[in-house]
């Protein structure tokens, strides 16, 4: 093989380590750096909960107001911020829901991924990648368990809003 050639293929081979290990250290990130906090899972209906071994979850905030937003109306993959207050009991709950990154504060970082009408008025579902939670075969049926009423999820969420799911708890009694 020529020279030139095994420089190229050795530098092609670098460029995709160096990309691959770039995307795992950007989705590691919040886990390494980021703020733990804790936030209510509402319940999801037990029959389709698991695939294998992993538990869907949805937040108070998965599903947004339209309102929130004032006038506009948003698109299918557009990125919202929902800001996040701590209450009494150490949960965050949802503050408020904008376009722009807040500047100050917890927040997560989403993508529109519905909308719909409903009584109210219109409604966007929201997805933050914290949706599913991947556990061990014994673990995840006591989770089917938890979530059955109701559960917590500790998160870490990082300055710019990216979250990852570090577990899923019964909730702690106040």
């Amino acid at each position: 093989m020529k020279p030139k050639a095994t420089a190229a293929l050795a530098a092609a081979i670098l460029f995709q380590f160096l990309v691959l290990t770039g995307m795992y250290v950007k989705a590691q990130l919040p886990l390494w750096t980021g703020e733990e906090i804790r936030v209510k899972t509402v319940p999801v209906d037990p029959r389709s909960m698991f695939r294998g071994n992993y538990a869907r979850l949805q937040y108070p905030f998965s599903e947004l107001d339209a309102s929130l937003f004032g006038d506009r109306s948003l698109r299918q993959g557009e990125v919202v911020y929902v800001s996040l207050e701590k209450t009494g009991s150490g949960l965050y709950r949802l503050a408020g829901a904008g376009l722009e990154e807040p500047e100050e504060g917890i927040f997560l970082r989403g993508r529109v991924s519905g909308s719909w009408f409903r009584d109210s008025g219109e409604a966007y579902r929201v997805r933050y990648g914290i949706e599913a939670f991947f556990a061990p075969k014994q673990e995840a049926l006591r989770l089917e368990k938890v979530l059955r009423d109701a559960a917590e999820a500790r998160l870490r969420v990082d300055g710019d809003g990216r979250a990852r799911l570090v577990a899923v708890l019964a909730p702690e009694s106040d």
